[in-house]
């Protein structure tokens, strides 16, 4: 089986936000009363972009290679938003950690795999 493929070293960050939080955050912005201009929301523990396939290898059970191809360009090394606004004007920050944001992704992906279907890699179901 090839591995996974990553962009550049792995070095380059992100900063992930799981969907319900996110949701929370653009919904609490539309409901703000007089609120305008840009108000940023997301996660705000960054992470290297290697760590978080080590992660989510670790958490499906893979013992798959991750393969390092050239990063583009435009792919920038560091994303983290600066979340203070909608911390002070919108009551607003993710409450949902990367570990469980990434838990729940693969028990939704599990919930809908198709009876004597699996997938291409044996994850096995987390907690």
């Amino acid at each position: 089986m090839t591995g996974h493929l990553l962009a550049g070293d792995g070095s380059q960050t992100r900063s992930l936000c799981y969907v319900s939080d996110t949701v929370d955050g653009i919904l609490r912005l539309l409901w703000a009363p007089g609120e305008q201009g840009p108000v940023n929301i997301g996660g705000t523990h960054e992470m290297t972009v290697l760590a978080t396939a080590e992660m989510i290898r670790g958490l499906v059970g893979s013992s798959s290679s991750i393969e390092f191809v050239a990063r583009p360009q435009d792919d920038p090394g560091l994303r983290r938003p600066d979340i203070s606004r909608a911390e002070r004007s919108l009551g607003w920050r993710p409450a949902v950690s990367i570990e469980a944001g990434i838990k729940r992704t693969i028990g939704w992906f599990l919930e809908r795999t198709p009876p004597g279907r699996q997938p291409r890699a044996a994850i096995r179901p987390v907690t």
